[in-house]
């Protein structure tokens, strides 16, 4: 009975780092630019693209320190895809209707399918787990994958280091100044473009980041980026927007909430996700944690 809890909680917290991975990237730009960005699933996808063709040139499955590279490099690739992007679009969009802004990152995200598609093919692909990472670990009667574990502990990490930066460094608190007030940051001398156009770089690189280490996690598909957004979306809305802490503890809840009430009612998968996002909204609108963190 234990091990069966165990095993649910921690499917919740596997499906929680993952979002939390994609959402990282997505509150920065959504919290500090105040960009409604749906192509933010696109360039995850593009990462996990991108992990499998650098897979594909070696001989398959790497270690997992290689793989850690590949993931750092699809996180740099996407980033550098992500300042084009913000030199093209995104400072066209700061003086104008949120609507706008919403349509033109939709249409980057049937951009990013398309080309997906047009390189890659409109077929399913897999790419290997890191060698090390395709068995388990066993405690008893509890069995827990030694991938999904990784997963978790990339989630962790990555929260970790957005939260010192954020926290406890210098630019991570002029970001935080200029996402609260930026006349007044720009009256007290910071370059605000330049913070927006960090913002922008860092949030696209924690997607290619997301992708790549996802990548073993799922079936890749030109599709995929449409399903991580609506979800990174709930996570980042229940823990306040532009807030990382809120997100990370969003993620958990929501996580935890989606498995145990798809697995006691296995009837509608999924929709516990939607219906705690809907009540959390409804009885805290702000999210569990408000204001910029």
């Amino acid at each position: 009975m234990l091990a069966d809890f165990l095993l649910i909680a921690m499917n919740g917290l596997v499906w929680a780092m993952a979002i939390f991975l994609v959402a990282s990237g997505l509150t920065l730009v959504f919290g500090i630019l105040h960009i409604l960005n749906f192509s933010h699933g696109g360039f995850v996808m593009i990462g996990a693209y991108l992990a499998y063709s650098i897979m594909n040139l070696g001989s398959g499955a790497v270690g997992i320190v290689a793989f850690l590279g590949l993931a750092l490099a699809c996180a740099v690739t996407v980033g550098a895809m992500g300042f084009v992007i913000d030199r093209v679009v995104f400072k066209r969009l700061k003086d104008v209707d949120d609507s706008y802004s919403l349509i033109a990152t939709y249409a980057i995200l049937l951009l990013s399918e398309g080309a997906v598609k047009t390189i890659w093919g409109p077929n399913f692909l897999s790419v290997y787990p890191p060698k090390g990472l395709g068995g388990a670990v066993f405690l008893g009667d509890f069995i827990m994958p030694a991938y999904a574990l990784f997963v978790i502990g990339a989630g962790i990490a990555v929260f970790l280091v957005l939260d010192f930066w954020l926290q406890r460094t210098a630019s991570g608190k002029i970001m935080k100044s200029v996402a609260l007030d930026p006349w007044m940051a720009s009256l007290l001398g910071i370059n605000i473009n330049l913070i927006f156009t960090v913002a922008v770089v860092a949030g696209f690189a924690l997607a290619g980041l997301a992708g790549g280490v996802l990548a073993p996690n799922q079936s890749l598909s030109p599709m995929m980026g449409g399903t991580y957004i609506i979800q990174a979306f709930g996570v980042i809305i229940v823990g306040g927007i532009g807030n990382v802490r809120g997100a990370f503890l969003a993620a958990i809840l929501l996580g935890l909430i989606d498995a145990f009430g798809t697995v006691y009612v296995p009837s509608l998968p999924g929709v516990f996700f939607f219906v705690a996002v809907a009540v959390i909204i409804l009885f805290r609108p702000q999210g569990l944690l408000s204001g910029v963190r």
